[in-house]
């Protein structure tokens, strides 16, 4: 008779806007009983779940699972770098960036049924300041407003964005150097974002050309902007092409330092932490086992001009309701800030 495997789940009570304990009930009765023999264990302090995956792992456990946001994942992830043990996620966070890169599905039960079938794929990571990121690192606005967000109440998309908003009205860009293979940049940048994959979480894709397999990380500069700026920009980073923006400079290596002028905050998958003028980030290839749906197929290429995709939401083309809700909670920002500005 074959072993089964032997899964752990990993619950962080507190991450995400809901509750996990309908979670653990679709466990029971979704999860493959076949294959699988599971137990569950709930983090109770900061470091955790890290502590839990590395018993785990030195079990010899064959998955553990992150029930929870970026930073329950980030805390898994770093414990199962390196190991036999495959990182399997049920996404309930506030932006399940790397859930989304890797099209596991949103629902719980989706995302079981993903454990279920069992596809392992390996993935690289980075690392910034010795710390280990999956998604993204950076500097600047992004990283600022990961620190409001952090000491916010209430978690979610609109708090998010609320925060943004009321930052970016009186946020100053930096001058940074970036020290990378081909020699020394210098910019003044609004933020730098080092990205493993793809996007913030929410479908906010700050390098739309990511690869969590390509061993290389793709470096996102975006430039001082002035509110006129805001509508494309935000338009571009929900559908894919910010890239294209002429505010947008990007480059891709495997590693840079990061030279700024005083010491400050910096983010790793969302979480802000304080650092030095100078920032090691890199990329280390293949790194990180994970549990992820085989790539379905390719998905048909963007709008290549925003003049066209604003077309399609204004036009006769019917379009999803969540990029319909996307659409809506954008131009609501927009107009505030509009609003706010003309008081000033």
């Amino acid at each position: 008779m074959e072993t089964k495997k032997r899964i752990t789940f990993v619950v962080n009570p507190i991450s995400g806007t809901h509750g996990k304990e309908f979670i653990l009930r679709l466990i029971e009765k979704e999860l493959n009983h076949s294959i699988y023999d599971y137990s569950i264990r709930k983090t109770e302090y900061a470091g955790h779940a890290s502590e839990i995956a590395a018993q785990a792992a030195a079990e010899h456990t064959d998955i553990v699972v992150a029930i929870g946001g970026d930073g329950t994942i980030n805390e898994i992830g770093r414990a199962l770098i390196h190991t036999n043990t495959a990182m399997g996620i049920i996404p309930c966070g506030s932006g399940n960036g790397l859930a989304r890169h890797l099209h596991i599905p949103m629902e719980p039960k989706g995302a079981i049924n993903v454990l279920n079938a069992g596809n392992v794929k390996t993935i690289d990571y980075g690392i910034i300041d010795n710390h280990p990121f999956f998604c993204t690192c950076g500097v600047g606005f992004d990283a600022f407003v990961s620190l409001k967000f952090a000491d916010s109440g209430k978690r979610g998309l609109l708090t998010y964005l609320e925060n943004t908003l009321h930052e970016s009205l009186t946020y100053q860009p930096e001058t940074y150097e970036i020290e990378n293979s081909t020699g020394t940049v210098r910019y003044k940048a609004f933020l730098i974002a080092c990205a493993n994959a793809s996007q913030y979480g929410n479908n906010a894709y700050i390098a739309p050309q990511a690869s969590l397999t390509d061993g290389m990380m793709d470096i996102t500069v975006l430039e001082p902007f002035t509110v006129l700026d805001v509508p494309s920009l935000s338009f571009q980073l929900f559908n894919r092409t910010l890239d294209q923006n002429s505010r947008i400079k990007t480059m891709k290596d495997k590693s840079i330092i990061i030279h700024r002028t005083q010491e400050g905050v910096f983010h790793f998958d969302g979480d802000p932490m304080m650092g030095g003028k100078d920032l090691k980030v890199e990329i280390i290839h293949q790194g990180l086992h994970v549990i992820a749906p085989i790539r379905p197929k390719q998905m048909p290429s963007p709008p290549l001009n925003i003049l066209q995709h604003f077309t399609d939401f204004i036009g006769r083309r019917p379009i999803t309701s969540a990029i319909a809700q996307k659409h809506k909670q954008l131009l609501m920002l927009n107009h505030h800030i509009l609003r706010r500005l003309s008081k000033k």
